[in-house]
């Protein structure tokens, strides 16, 4: 008789959870090994003794610890984890992220259904899968086509920023002019200016209300 996956399932809604433990119960060949709703909880019950599982299904925006502090944790400890991660962002950066993080397949959350059986026994047999939208970013990347930008968590947009640039973001925020800003920081108005560009760029914003809310909303300010 042919052995079962084992797969435990991180993600901060409970509801959705459920939701993939009933597509995974359909298939007699893969069995559910407990869930998480944080990452801590993630890396608690992987450090617990007699607690394994083949596959991780891990979503990348969880309370806590997120899920590229799981995969970080999983690299840092020389842990050979399978992890498929499944996520509501479809932007090619944070796939090529988790990629080299050691993760082994990516999902999208709008098509999970449709993939998340094939994806586990794939990567349970040490090959990677990606839902068909992933695939197709991947496969435009690598052949050099101008990939549009999808979703992106705030996390990782925040950590792309310079520290010069969240000098200036902080400076938005108090309704420093251009010139202000210039004087405070000691920089020419055109850099000033090129800083507010890339922020608004890097944000996918399109002005600076846009770029206020996004500071307090991160609790930048």
């Amino acid at each position: 008789m042919k052995e079962k996956i084992y797969v435990h399932v991180a993600d901060d809604h409970k509801i959705l959870i459920e939701g993939i433990i009933a597509v995974i119960n359909t298939d007699k060949e893969i069995e559910i090994k407990g869930y998480s709703l944080t990452g801590q909880e993630v890396i608690d019950w992987f450090s617990t003794k007699g607690n394994a599982a083949d596959v991780l299904i891990l979503d990348i925006t969880m309370p806590v610890l997120d899920g590229f502090e799981v995969l970080k944790y999983f690299k840092k400890k020389r842990i050979n984890q399978k992890v498929i991660v499944l996520s509501s962002y479809d932007d090619v950066k944070i796939v090529q992220e988790v990629l080299n993080l050691g993760c082994k397949g990516y999902i999208s959350k709008n098509s999970a259904g449709e993939h998340i059986v094939n994806a586990i026994k794939a990567v349970a047999r040490g090959e990677q899968y990606f839902s068909n939208d992933i695939q197709n970013s991947l496969l435009q990347t690598l052949s050099g086509q101008i990939v549009s930008q999808g979703e992106l968590p705030d996390k990782f947009l925040f950590d792309s920023l310079t520290e010069r640039e969240v000098d200036v973001l902080k400076l938005v925020t108090k309704e420093y002019s251009t010139s202000e800003m210039a004087d405070f920081l000691n920089l020419s108005v055109n850099t000033v200016e090129t800083y507010r560009k890339n922020l608004l760029r890097k944000l996918n914003v399109k002005n600076a209300v846009g770029l206020a809310m996004y500071a307090v909303k991160n609790n930048i300010v």
